[in-house]
């Protein structure tokens, strides 16, 4: 895989009297070519998947929904296809200090409703989503504001309203990177209209980005979405195609199916039935490149057998029981490459030297002596099994994934499919579910951190194993403090040493974005995070 790194650190940096964002637009690193034509009223028909919540920004943590929040609302940035913040509601970020922000908005940008997007209206949501019995799952999203509470409901006192077009954003305390994270969509402005209802705005949203909702019926749920050109919107993301059907395919084989006959325009996922031919099947339509994209599994540590000692020794000998090199070759015909942390390689500051990254290597005979140690605490019982998604093309890497735990641990170790990711999430979050779960994540925004805090701080909104490690908890505090990218990057890299100690997820490997785009269709460009531009897309 090449692994290409995005430079970021002059924008991520907060550097006083510094100017991170300003005057910015563009295409979004691609612009439809004058030549390749296209129909301006054609509807681009696209996979995706039935989102896990209501389409709420500051409550949705999952690719299906975040997929149709990105299309139909715009933040103060968005992220072109190398992940270089562009400014999209806002005219400029300064950043005044290392902990105090100023942002100014363009005039005019408007909700599909017809009313103004100002300041208030990011204030507002922003302090929504903070709330704490609000219980929206990207309420952490808002802990470096000040104000910000884990315990109670409070304000977020560090955000200021200067004027309709002004507001300041005050920190708790330095956060190298918060300029960056402003494009990510639990920032997304909401209008005064989500307040009245906010269930009934979950279903049917109004927002204010390239696309809008194209009716109130236009969410079938489990079958598809349809979205429609919103021809109010101003920003560098303008849709040169009429609008988006998001269909929710059952499975991803059915999806390259319809790809292959003409039925869908693009796809970003290619089923591992397909991963050996798609490239000579689909030609120069076919799309193979690098995306910031970590897959895992998590192990609770409430199960029994994986908490204390024993649970660490587990954890590790498991790791050492995957042959990871021989999975990624066979069964993904190298689009995947096996792990060596916990982020990705087209992050700025990845390494693939990080002390105890030899848990992540496979070595049998030290898998069963690990495993050894473990049964001298308390000897084994039970089955060992991977929960997955059936509707994700999953099936083939958890079997090989089981197989060679069983192989190497002689252990009764198996799959456990759920039919589609809404529930398998359900049970996740709701820690209902009994087995070791598959897990990964797409960045929200390109840097280390957006990998780790996340998903493995204490009380995180996406640490599904409710991990906690006061050490690995302060060196995050201390690379997020850090002011220069370098200095934030070694303490990351700290914490991860940490992580590969004990495991509170078992890194696979790193994802290529797989997929392609039917004959006809044009402009077709892949971003950092493995999501295609669908505005630049046309037919």
């Amino acid at each position: 895989m090449k692994r290409n790194k995005i430079a970021l650190a002059g924008i991520a940096l907060l550097v006083a009297g510094g100017l991170a964002l300003t005057g910015c637009s563009g295409s979004g690193g691609g612009t439809p070519s004058a030549s390749g034509g296209g129909d301006s009223t054609a509807i681009i028909k696209t996979n995706g998947s039935e989102p896990a919540n209501p389409l709420i920004p500051t409550n949705t943590n999952e690719v299906g929904g975040g997929k149709i929040l990105d299309e139909i609302f715009a933040g103060l940035v968005y992220y072109d296809a190398k992940g270089a913040p562009q400014n999209d509601m806002a005219e400029s970020i300064t950043v005044d200090d290392a902990q105090n922000l100023t942002v100014k908005l363009k005039k005019g940008q408007k909700f599909t409703d017809g009313t103004e997007v100002q300041a208030h209206n990011f204030i507002e949501a922003w302090n929504y989503g903070a709330k704490l019995s609000n219980k929206q799952l990207n309420s952490y999203f808002f802990e470096d504001i000040e104000g910000f509470s884990y315990d109670a409901d409070t304000e977020l006192t560090g955000l200021k309203e200067v004027d309709d077009y002004t507001f300041t954003i005050a920190l708790n305390k330095p956060a190298s990177d918060f300029a960056l994270r402003l494009g990510y969509f639990a920032f997304y402005p909401l209008p005064d209209a989500a307040f009245e209802d906010m269930d009934a705005f979950g279903q049917n949203p109004i927002g204010n980005g390239p696309y809008k909702i194209a009716s109130d019926d236009a969410w079938q749920h489990n079958v598809q979405i349809s979205l429609v050109k919103n021809d109010d919107y101003q920003g560098g993301r303008a849709a040169h195609n009429a609008g988006l059907d998001i269909v929710f395919y059952a499975t991803q084989d059915a999806a390259y199916a319809d790809l292959l006959s003409g039925e869908v325009d693009v796809i970003d996922g290619v089923p591992s039935s397909a991963l050996a031919t798609f490239e000579s099947e689909l030609g120069d339509r076919a799309v193979n490149q690098p995306a910031a994209v970590f897959q895992s599994f998590t192990i609770p540590g409430r199960l029994a057998h994986f908490s204390g000692e024993e649970g660490q020794l587990r954890r590790q000998a498991i790791s050492m029981s995957i042959d990871r090199e021989e999975i990624t070759k066979v069964v993904f015909n190298g689009t995947r490459t096996p792990a060596s942390d916990f982020t990705s390689p087209v992050i700025d500051g990845w390494s693939d030297k990080l002390e105890g990254s030899e848990v992540l290597a496979y070595n049998p005979d030290e898998a069963k002596k690990l495993w050894a140690q473990a049964d001298a605490i308390a000897p084994w019982s039970g089955a060992f099994q991977i929960s997955y998604n059936a509707d994700g093309g999953h099936q083939t890497w958890v079997d090989a994934v089981a197989n060679s735990i069983k192989n190497t641990l002689g252990i009764d170790a198996s799959g456990n499919p759920y039919a589609d990711f809404a529930s398998l999430r359900k049970d996740v979050t709701g820690r209902t579910i009994q087995t070791a779960f598959r897990t990964g994540w797409q960045a929200d925004y390109p840097g280390l951190y957006n990998f780790l805090g996340p998903l493995y701080a204490t009380n995180a909104g996406s640490n599904d194993g409710d991990y906690s490690n006061p050490e690995f908890d302060k060196l995050l505090s201390d690379g997020i403090s850090a002011t220069d990218s370098a200095t934030a990057n070694e303490y990351f890299q700290k914490a991860q040493s940490i992580l590969l100690k004990d495991l509170p997820a078992t890194p696979l490997w790193y994802s290529n974005v797989t997929g392609g785009f039917a004959e006809g269709v044009q402009n077709v460009e892949f971003g950092w995070n493995s999501v295609p531009l669908y505005y630049l897309i046309t037919k």
